[in-house]
């Protein structure tokens, strides 16, 4: 059996531990044996090359050396490393490598939460997002900074007519990517700002797939 650690806290607004539980729900409902920690100690106490996969599910907040470097070189070594919206793509602000590793980080959500607007899948081929179809949120919409390196496997549109590129028309941000981290596999989707988000069939089924894809 597959071995999952979630680590969950930080800004409550995300809903952290309620988020982290449907996570849990879904690891284990594909056969991992999952661990839930609300500390960031686990990472310097643990050994995380015993994981398959580390969830992180943690926005903002600080983490020390000693937390971190560990989470580093277990992702190089192997581990998968998968997440969603600020607990993976908004977490430890100051800890540029970590950064990196995830492959962007959270700017703006012009409009903040209520904002609809629609998912489009880029290849329907691949095992992420197979036989998923474009979708409709009512949510934050996440704008980015996001490492070119990324694999794209689906974007929302911006209108910034409006705002101070004005005259540039629209861009198209990534929602789900993924990239490698030495040998182990990143997953990214910026959906999930609270639970009835994560809850979404189109959102839940992201996840599990990109769990496996990413797990060792």
């Amino acid at each position: 059996m597959k071995k999952a650690l979630i680590f969950q806290g930080g800004w409550e607004g995300h809903e952290p531990a309620e988020v982290a539980g449907i996570l849990a729900d879904i690891l284990q409902e594909e056969k991992f044996e999952t661990k839930i920690t609300g500390s960031l100690q686990t990472l310097e106490r643990d050994d995380l090359s015993g994981y398959d996969l580390i969830v992180p599910n943690w926005t903002q907040g600080e983490i020390d050396d000693e937390q971190l470097m560990p989470l580093l070189e277990a992702v190089a070594s192997g581990t998968g490393l998968a997440g969603l919206h600020g607990g993976l793509g908004d977490s430890f602000r100051r800890a540029t490598d970590y950064q990196f590793m995830v492959g962007g980080q959270w700017v703006a959500h012009p409009g903040n939460d209520g904002v609809e607007y629609i998912v489009r899948i880029n290849d329907p081929g691949h095992p992420l997002t197979h036989g998923m179809k474009d979708f409709t949120v009512v949510s934050e919409q996440y704008y980015m900074h996001v490492d070119p390196v990324v694999n794209v496997h689906a974007v929302t549109t911006f209108p910034v007519a409006d705002g101070p590129h004005a005259g540039n028309g629209k861009v198209d941000m990534p929602v789900v990517w993924t990239k490698k981290w030495g040998s182990g596999k990143v997953f990214y989707c910026s959906l999930g700002h609270a639970a009835d988000i994560v809850r979404m069939p189109e959102v839940t089924a992201m996840m599990r797939n990109g769990f496996n894809w990413a797990a060792r």
